[in-house]
């Protein structure tokens, strides 16, 4: 029973004992209004008082991969928003891994309160490095690529037996899946076949030489993580993914996605985020 209840249950039972303020002498009336100014102090000074739960986490940032922009999270942004989070999208540069990093900083700097910090793909370096603004009180993967300390992605593909095939860099080193039968086998494969053209025309190619960009720190030595998992992917194989998420210690969600787990799955990738900021609250 909460303070609260319980003075309103000392201020009933004095009511049916003919108690009250207007039925008492003075000096029962003194004695009821002193312990009622004694609840009323502990209620305040524990409300004040220092080690109570932290407010929930409101604020959610969600940091895009390769190949996409910061529109490819907006059916989760819609059902975020309806749950009542505030949540921001950051745009990516894809031009190196200290370019993304200082990207998604300056959106992490104009949060009011707590993050969740979001990231797919190729976005697991970068919020893996961001993460670790004070700010940031857990770090969500999707499908994502996490490399540690002192380590680059192409590192981490690299020790997973992993390499990324079948994509070649321009004239201008970066990286295009521009079309449209490649994108959606690759990325898109349970998205309607429009919707998997628009995505292929408005895809962001990525520079070859981001792979390369060692995170100095990584935050998910620091931060509770999960790890949302898609059983259906060709981008990254799933058998790669539960390796990372084991790496990392995230608890880990499965989804019977493609890569593009936000667009194709967006209810169930945001009711996970949900429970992440939740948990990461806690």
């Amino acid at each position: 029973m909460t303070l609260i209840r319980r003075m309103e249950k000392m201020s009933q039972a004095n009511d049916s004992k003919g108690l009250s303020p207007q039925s008492t002498s003075p000096r029962q009336a003194r004695d009821w209004k002193q312990k009622l100014l004694a609840l009323t102090g502990m209620v305040l000074a524990l409300a004040s008082a220092p080690g109570q739960a932290a407010p929930a986490i409101r604020n959610i940032v969600l940091v895009h991969g390769a190949f996409a922009d910061g529109s490819s999270w907006s059916p989760v942004i819609s059902r975020l928003q309806r749950l009542g989070y505030h949540v921001t999208a950051v745009q990516n540069p894809l031009t190196s891994l200290a370019d993304d990093v200082a990207a998604t900083e300056k959106v992490l700097q104009r949060q009011s309160g707590d993050v969740l910090l979001v990231g797919h793909s190729w976005a697991g370096a970068v919020i893996t490095q961001a993460g670790n603004a004070a700010n940031v009180k857990g770090l969500v993967y999707l499908s994502a690529l996490v490399p540690d300390s002192n380590e680059s992605v192409g590192d981490l593909l690299t020790h997973l037996h992993a390499p990324m095939d079948g994509l070649k860099a321009d004239e201008h080193g970066m990286l295009w899946l521009d079309q449209p039968a490649q994108y959606r086998q690759v990325m898109a494969a349970d998205v309607p076949l429009k919707q998997a053209w628009l995505l292929a025309a408005v895809q962001q190619p990525i520079a070859m030489a981001s792979f390369g960009g060692k995170i100095g720190h990584a935050a998910w030595h620091d931060k509770p993580s999960w790890y949302v998992h898609t059983t259906r992917d060709q981008a990254l194989q799933p058998e790669v993914q539960l390796r990372i998420a084991r790496q990392i210690g995230a608890t880990v969600w499965s989804v019977p996605s493609s890569h593009l787990s936000m667009i194709s799955h967006p209810a169930a990738i945001a009711s996970l985020l949900d429970r992440a900021a939740q948990a990461a609250s806690r």
